[in-house]
């Protein structure tokens, strides 16, 4: 079918639902495609074995002198090192666990002392917080030079506190020169912020080596669920603002007229904290530092160029694209079909062909709008993707141009599905719980 269709390419890694079988409209079951790894990646088997193994010591952390509340404090606090290990990150940097992504952004917001310099590329979670101290937005150019060049020009005419970019593209995979951009900001006496919700899946990340000064990405995106995130970051801005909440676990003392914070990390972490999601955010980070980066790099590569090259046999398909002179990507593809609604494609690719894909605009309404389109379709590759998963995607894409589906769709509240839809979710007629629940 392609020009690779004589290669094989296996998972690199073990991940949940490698086995799922789903049900489709026309009946019968088809083993799952997830291309969506995007929004949320599938556990790794090293993280469902370590939550599995937590499980039976789960206890309140901190100040417990019961055996299982040791255990699990010292499960928390070693998840520190893994992070920092993972991330490399340098001496005066400090990993405070958060929700996820947009929580370590909204947290840092709280933080920065100053305005901060940001991108019209940006996912909503780094674009949206940093207002209440004051944004400035840079509208991407044609290139990744060119737009360097505006963020040069911006930071020269009025120095800003910070610089917050993304790592990777949510919506296209297309990379930033991190290490270019951070150089350039500390030369303006500028700090710099990388939202790496999307690159830290895909791509090693040094911090001491690139100088990035704060990085924030989430678990849910890094193989790891139960909802945990991370702000890594120096320390002085953490220390200085008033705590991100305030709260128990988040003081030294305390008296009914006065408070004695506690320095960062725990300054921003009060409450009952979420041992399951911080194990599990760490486990994935040790898998992901044992794969060998080369490897990893040249699954993914393949595996897109494969799609890339199979879509664009397809009449009426579109690539988007934020640079013309971008050469690197993690592994998606956003594209658009002549003809064809998202949201309906979406529909179609799950209901009959058991592939899941995502649509819309992605959380990044100004990208969308900067790129001239309304929404559009995202094909995301990760490390349980393999070669036929992609052919399956490409030939039911080419046989939705070619034939149309073969089911009605109907769209309701802005969200397409099947009429009628026969698949059970939830508990279905007979009593069966697709989810156990």
């Amino acid at each position: 079918m392609t020009a690779f269709a004589d290669q094989t390419c296996a998972p690199l890694a073990e991940v949940s639902g490698c086995d799922l079988q789903v049900p489709l409209v026309q009946g019968g079951t088809r083993s799952y495609a997830n291309f969506d790894y995007a929004a949320s990646a599938p556990a790794l088997r090293q993280v469902t074995d370590r939550v599995a193994g937590l499980l039976p010591y789960y206890a309140s952390v901190h100040r417990g002198a019961g055996y299982a509340s040791r255990v699990s404090t010292d499960c928390y606090e070693s998840a520190r090192g893994s992070v920092a290990k993972f991330l490399n990150t340098a001496d005066d940097q400090v990993v405070v666990f958060t929700r996820n992504t947009t929580d370590a952004l909204n947290l840092l917001a709280a933080c920065v002392p100053g305005d901060t310099v940001v991108l019209d590329v940006e996912h909503h979670a780094n674009f949206l917080p940093w207002t209440r101290n004051g944004r400035r937005v840079v509208r991407a150019a044609d290139t990744i030079e060119e737009t360097i060049q505006r963020v040069v020009a911006e930071l020269c005419a009025k120095p800003a506190a910070l610089l917050a970019v993304t790592g990777a593209s949510n919506v296209t995979g297309e990379l930033l020169p991190l290490e270019r951009l951070a150089w350039i900001a500390h030369q303006c006496g500028t700090r710099i912020l990388v939202d790496a919700a999307q690159l830290a899946p895909h791509r090693r990340i040094d911090l001491r080596a690139t100088g990035i000064d704060y990085l924030a990405f989430s678990g849910h995106k890094a193989y790891a669920p139960f909802g945990a995130g991370v702000l890594v970051g120096r320390r002085d801005w953490l220390d200085a603002a008033d705590p991100y909440l305030a709260g128990g676990g988040a003081v030294r003392s305390v008296s009914a007229d006065h408070v004695e914070w506690a320095p960062a990390p725990q300054r921003h972490e009060a409450g009952s904290p979420n041992v399951l999601g911080v194990a599990a955010l760490a486990a994935a980070c040790d898998a992901l530092a044992d794969l060998d980066p080369t490897t990893v790099l040249e699954h993914e590569q393949y595996l897109t160029h494969r799609l890339r090259y199979g879509l664009k046999t397809v009449p009426g398909v579109n690539f988007l694209r934020i640079w013309r002179d971008s050469t690197d990507a993690v592994g998606i593809v956003a594209f658009t079909i002549d003809g064809f609604e998202p949201g309906r494609v979406a529909a179609y690719l799950s209901a009959e062909h058991g592939i899941g894909v995502r649509d819309g605009r992605f959380c990044a309404h100004p990208l969308l709008a900067h790129l001239g389109v309304d929404a559009a379709l995202r094909a995301s590759i990760g490390l349980g993707t393999t070669a036929a998963d992609v052919d399956r995607l490409i030939d039911a894409v080419s046989t939705l141009v070619e034939h149309g589906p073969n089911w009605d769709y109907a769209c309701t509240d802005g969200l397409w599905n099947p009429t009628p839809e026969t698949r059970p979710f939830g508990t279905s007629a007979d009593g069966a719980a697709p989810c156990g629940f």
